[in-house]
C-alpha cells in the first residue's frame, strides 16, 4: 500500500514571488497520475517538495510506503542531482548528477531530508553507482563503506585497516548487498544489453541519455519502492523506449505520479491528469479524474465555469456596492433607513471578505522568430562518413530548406551525428564555425561531412549543460552579448524574454531555470545568433505543448535548414525528410518516421574505443 497527499503548498521563490499557491492533490495506492503545467510553474520544485530537498512554505505533505524519485536530468547537468530514491515517512532522498560542480560519492544535508549524491563526468560515475544511487539508503551506505575501507587498505595494509574491512565486507553481506548483484545483472541485460559484470565499471558519460534514464527507470520499476515520483521519464528514450515505458507504467502496481510533456505516453499511461495552472499569485492545481482523451474538454468546460462565475460576483459586487450607496443617500434624508444601510454594509463586507471564485488561469504566450538566411543550395554534404564504432559508412546529401528529422535507437549515434555538424564538419573553415561559444568534443569518424558556402551551424544542447551561461542571469546573458551576436539594451532583451515566456525570470540565474525554461532560452540565443542550420538535438524534451507548438510554427518558417534529433513522434510528422540510424549500423532514408529500429548490434569494445576518444 502506497500513497501520496499534498495539501495547501505554498511556496516562495528567493527574490519573494509566489510559486506554488495552495497546491493539493492525491495518489492513491495504484493510480497512475501524470503531473502537467507550463514551463516553469514549479513541476519539478514540486518533485523536490515531495522527496523533502527543499520545505514548503505552507502545507503539508503525507505519503505512505518507500518513495523512489527520478530527476528531471540523469548522469547530466552542472551541480545537479538526477535520480534519487527516498524510503521511509522521513522521506530520505539520493540523487545522481554529473558536470562541473557535481557532487561525487557522499553524503550531504539537503532541506527537510538527507541527501546522497553520486557526481558523474568529471567525476568519473560508473554503471555501479548509477544503480547504488537508486537503492536503499542502508545499501548506499554500506558501498560507501566498502569503497572506503579497500581504499584505505590500498594505502595501509595493516592489521586495523584489514580488521575494518573485514567488517565493511560483513556489513555488505548482512545488508544484502551480494544479493543485488543478480538483480543489477536483469536491470543491465534489460536497459543496455550487458550483463553487470562487464557494464558496472562503464562510465556513465559513455552512455546516451536514453541509456542512462533506461537504467535508473529499470532499477525503480523493478526495485522495492511502492511509490515513484518520476521527472520527465521520457525524456532521451527512443520510441521503442516509450513504448517501454507507457506499458510499464500501465501495468506496474507501484503508486506513480510522472511529469511529461509527451501527449502519446500522458494518453497511454495516466489514469488521472494534475494540471499546475498558472496565475498571479502563484500556479495552483486542478485535477482531472479521467484521461487525456477527455482531458481538453474538460479543461476548457472549467475554464469557461471559472468565468461565468467569476463574471456573476463582478456583477452582485457591482449590485451590492450600488445598493450601498443608494442606501447611504437616504439615510442622510430618512432615520428609518440606517438599520438596512448598515446590514447593506455588513452584506457587502462579508461578500468581498470572502474573496472572488478562483480565477481563470493565465494563458501562456511564447513567439518563436528564427530567421536564418540564405545560403548555399548544398547545404551539407556527406561522403563515406563513418562515426568511428557506431555506424557504417554513409552518403547523404542535405539542401538549403530541407527539414531532416534523424531517427534510431539510442545510442546508435545520432548526436554525435549532430555535434559533428555543430563543429563545422569535417575539417571546417571559419564560416563553418558555430555560433555559440560552445566547447564541442570531437567526433571520430572517416570520409567527410562538409557543409556549404554561409552555413553556420546552431545546436540546441540535448542535456542544456552550457558552461559559458553559467552564473548568469537571462539579463546578462542578453546584455553581454558575444562574438556571434549583440548586446541588448534593458529593454530590448525584457521584451525578447517576453515573448518567450521568461520575462518574470529575466533576474534567475540560467542554471536555476526549470528545464523547460533552459530549452527556452537556448532557442533564443539561436533566434539571435545568426545561424542558418539548426541542429536539434532532442528540442521538444523539456518544452511544454505551447512552447512545442511554437518552436514547431517557427521551424516552419525559418530561412534556412533544420536538422532535428527526435524521439518525439508528434514533432517528427512535422518534417519532410527522415535519416534512419538502422539496427544494422546502416544509415538510409525513409519518406515516412520509422519508430521500430532497436538498439544497433555492434561489437562493444569497438563502441567503447570510440567513445572513450570523444571525451
Amino acid at each position: 500500500m502506497a500513497h501520496l497527499e499534498l495539501t495547501d503548498i505554498d511556496y516562495f521563490l528567493p527574490d519573494g514571488r509566489q510559486l506554488l499557491s495552495g497546491v493539493g492533490f492525491r495518489v492513491g495506492d495504484g493510480a497512475k497520475m501524470a503531473l502537467i503545467g507550463p514551463n516553469g510553474t514549479g513541476k519539478t520544485t514540486l518533485t523536490r517538495i515531495v522527496s523533502g530537498d527543499i520545505e514548503p512554505e505552507d502545507g503539508a505533505v503525507t505519503r505512505s510506503g518507500a518513495l523512489g524519485v527520478m530527476r528531471q536530468f540523469v548522469g547530466s547537468g552542472a551541480g545537479g542531482t538526477t535520480s534519487g530514491v527516498g524510503s521511509g515517512a522521513g522521506g530520505t532522498t539520493s540523487g545522481v548528477g554529473s558536470g562541473a560542480g557535481g557532487t561525487t560519492s557522499g553524503v550531504g544535508s539537503g532541506a527537510g531530508g538527507t541527501t546522497s549524491g553520486v557526481g558523474s563526468g568529471a567525476g568519473g560515475t560508473t554503471v555501479l553507482d548509477l544503480l547504488l544511487s537508486v537503492s536503499a539508503p542502508a545499501v548506499r551506505r554500506a558501498a560507501e563503506a566498502l569503497d572506503a575501507a579497500e581504499n584505505a587498505m590500498m594505502e595501509t595494509d595493516d592489521e586495523k585497516t584489514q580488521m575494518k574491512y573485514a567488517a565493511a565486507l560483513s556489513d555488505w553481506g548482512d545488508i544484502g548487498g551480494y544479493d543485488l548483484e543478480p538483480f543489477w545483472d536483469k536491470v543491465t541485460m534489460a536497459a543496455l544489453g550487458t550483463p553487470f559484470d562487464v557494464a558496472k565499471w562503464r562510465d556513465v558519460s559513455t552512455l546516451s541519455g536514453g541509456e542512462q534514464k533506461r537504467v535508473v527507470l529499470e532499477a525503480l520499476f523493478a526495485g522495492s519502492d511502492e511509490l515513484l515520483l518520476l521527472d520527465e521519464p521520457d525524456n532521451y528514450l527512443d520510441v521503442p523506449g516509450k513504448r517501454w515505458l507507457e506499458k510499464t507504467i500501465r501495468e506496474s502496481d507501484k503508486s506513480v505520479l510522472f511529469i511529461s510533456h509527451d501527449r502519446e505516453l500522458i494518453a497511454n499511461a495516466a489514469t488521472r491528469i494534475v494540471t499546475l495552472e498558472p496565475g498571479i499569485n502563484g500556479a495552483t492545481s486542478w485535477v482531472h479524474g479521467g484521461g487525456f482523451a477527455t482531458y481538453y474538454d474538460a479543461r476548457e468546460d472549467r475554464n469557461a465555469r471559472l468565468d461565468e462565475l467569476r463574471r456573476r460576483w463582478d456583477e452582485e459586487r457591482v449590485k451590492l456596492r450600488a445598493l450601498v450607496l443608494r442606501l447611504r443617500e437616504k439615510a442622510k434624508f430618512n432615520d428609518g433607513i440606517a438599520a438596512r444601510y448598515q446590514a447593506a454594509q455588513t452584506r457587502l463586507a462579508r461578500f468581498e471578505d470572502a474573496g472572488p471564485p478562483e480565477a481563470v488561469p493565465l494563458k501562456q504566450k511564447v513567439t518563436v522568430r528564427l530567421h536564418g538566411g540564405r545560403t548555399a543550395k548544398r547545404a551539407l554534404v556527406c561522403t563515406g562518413l563513418e562515426l568511428t564504432g557506431l555506424m557504417k559508412p554513409f552518403d547523404t546529401e542535405i539542401w538549403f530548406g530541407d527539414r531532416v528529422a534523424v531517427l534510431g535507437s539510442n545510442g546508435s549515434g545520432k548526436s554525435h551525428f549532430l555535434r559533428l555538424l555543430a563543429a563545422g564538419g569535417t575539417d571546417p573553415e571559419r564560416e563553418h564555425l558555430p555560433v555559440q561559444e560552445l566547447e564541442i568534443a570531437p567526433v571520430p569518424h572517416s570520409g567527410t561531412a562538409v557543409l556549404g558556402a554561409r552555413v553556420r551551424p546552431g545546436l540546441f544542447a540535448q542535456t542544456h549543460s552550457r558552461p559559458d551561461l553559467h552564473g548568469k542571469t537571462l539579463l546578462d546573458i542578453l546584455h553581454l552579448g558575444n562574438e556571434h551576436r549583440d548586446g541588448m539594451g534593458r529593454e530590448a532583451a525584457s521584451r525578447a524574454l517576453d515573448r518567450y515566456g521568461l520575462s518574470l525570470a529575466a533576474e534567475q540565474l540560467y542554471d536555476n531555470l526549470s528545464g523547460g525554461q533552459q530549452a527556452r532560452v537556448q532557442i533564443l540565443l539561436l533566434e539571435l545568433s545568426g545561424a542558418t542550420l539548426l541542429l536539434l538535438d532532442e528540442p521538444t524534451d523539456n518544452l511544454d505543448l505551447v512552447s512545442a507548438d511554437s518552436l514547431q510554427d517557427a521551424i516552419t518558417a525559418f530561412e534556412g535548414t533544420v536538422v532535428a534529433v527526435t524521439h518525439d513522434r508528434w514533432f517528427a510528422r512535422s518534417f519532410d525528410r527522415f535519416l534512419v540510424f538502422g539496427s544494422d549500423g546502416q544509415v538510409y532514408e525513409s519518406s515516412e518516421p520509422v519508430w521500430d529500429e532497436t538498439r544497433v548490434e555492434r561489437k562493444r569494445g569497438l563502441r567503447e574505443r570510440a567513445l572513450k576518444a570523444t571525451r
